[in-house]
């Protein structure tokens, strides 16, 4: 689509494009929930010059997903998120060598500490990929904070779990216990781990680039609630 429009303003936290509301996929209007996300979101429209391109517009993208996905159905959206407290990447841990299990420990340990200590639960953590059950309390409570959030945190919080694969992490970054780039290395940090010992792989940086900006983007979004 090519820009049809010249002028981006916000009124009453609504995004306006020559004085008409922008609305959702699902034609709901765009109205952000804080001052700050309606201006980050107008920027993103203003910055636009000949077509318009979504994938520039992440805030954009991720408020419509709150709108017309997340906030119909709070609890069917947070089912599968929740569901990472069964195999947090958090509880996971190589069985060789020596030097990777000890950075594991030393960079996961703190954070399921924090998450025990917060939430009140303990966790189950295993060696190798056999999943290892963790105690139905925790999973119960890790849900009950996720399900305590509106469908705007819960629409940033779903890229990153989902592209970390770590419930603890998200919950972490969401309560300012860890920064954007700490969580998202601490989430990669086996293949980063690799990559230092091996070298990069282009294709693998490339990727691993593309989810970190996903996951910036949700993270952003995080900061402007």
């Amino acid at each position: 689509m090519k820009r049809f429009y010249k002028e981006v303003t916000v009124a009453d936290r609504a995004i306006l494009l020559d004085g008409k509301p922008v609305r959702t996929p699902a034609r709901a209007e765009l109205i952000l929930p804080t001052a700050a996300l309606a201006d980050a979101v107008a920027a993103e429209w203003r910055s636009q010059e000949g077509d318009i391109d979504p994938r520039t517009m992440r805030l954009t993208g991720l408020s419509n997903a709150a709108i017309d996905r997340v906030a119909p159905d709070l609890a069917a959206f947070t089912r599968p998120l929740a569901a990472y407290a069964e195999s947090d990447l958090l509880c996971y841990r190589a069985d060789a060598p020596p030097e990777l299990i000890a950075r594991q420990a030393e960079a996961w340990d703190p954070l399921l500490d924090w998450a025990g200590r917060r939430f009140d639960v303990r966790f189950t953590v295993t060696s190798g990929i056999v999943h290892a059950p963790q105690p139905a309390a925790t999973i119960a409570r890790l849900g009950q904070a996720l399900a305590a959030y509106d469908a705007f945190h819960l629409a940033a919080l779903a890229p990153i779990v989902t592209i970390g694969g770590s419930l603890v992490v998200a919950l972490a970054l969401a309560e300012d216990e860890v920064d954007p780039d700490s969580a998202f290395d601490l989430t990669h940090l086996d293949e980063l781990w690799q990559a230092r010992r091996w070298g990069e792989d282009r294709l693998a940086l490339e990727a691993r680039a593309v989810r970190k900006r996903d996951f910036m983007a949700a993270a952003q979004l995080l900061d402007l609630l």
